[in-house]
């Protein structure tokens, strides 16, 4: 899954055929037909690790913000400054997947839809412990900024994406209080 990961995170879905998988990961095609039948199913699995791999990244790091609710919200947007930084950074995979293949293939669809509910239910977990009377639409707000950070740093037209949607979320947690 390592190699998979890489390589369709790096050059895309569609540029990465089964066989460069099955070589970079030193795998025989039996092997990795075994275990994926399809390329939908090895790209729904590698989306679905990711995931996993990537929310936890981001939920250590708002650990590590403490107990106050705010400082908690406003830690997800010191992350993605972080990872929109790292090299390797070429936007949102589950983004990148969808607009690659997402709508032909019912398992991508479905693997990049997890992840977003996922991701919005961890927001509105995080929403729901700050002390406002309108938390989902504090978790609403949250997540749009999020996600279109998240767009907008993949196209690369703002490097300070996250910084400006960090500064949004202030003025949303002060509204909502």
């Amino acid at each position: 899954m390592v190699a998979a990961e890489r390589l369709y995170y790096s050059r895309g879905i569609a540029a990465v055929g089964i066989d460069d998988v099955r070589a970079a990961a030193g795998v025989s095609m039996r092997r990795l037909y075994q275990l994926y039948p399809s390329k939908e199913h090895l790209v729904a699995a590698y989306l679905d690790a990711r995931d996993v791999r990537w929310r936890g990244r981001v939920a250590a790091h708002v650990d590590a913000a403490g107990e106050d609710p705010g400082a908690r919200l406003l830690a997800v947007f010191d992350w993605l400054g972080l990872w929109f930084a790292e090299d390797d950074f070429r936007g949102c995979a589950f983004i990148n997947a969808f607009g690659e293949i997402g709508g032909d293939s019912p398992l991508v669809l479905a693997a990049v839809q997890r992840h977003k509910d996922l991701f919005r239910d961890y927001l509105r977990d995080l929403a729901h412990a700050f002390p406002t009377d309108s938390p989902e639409s504090l978790a609403a707000g949250i997540t749009l900024l999020a996600e279109g950070a998240m767009t907008v740093a993949a196209i690369g037209t703002d490097p300070d994406a996250a910084a400006h949607a960090k500064a949004a979320a202030h003025v949303l947690l002060d509204a909502a209080r």
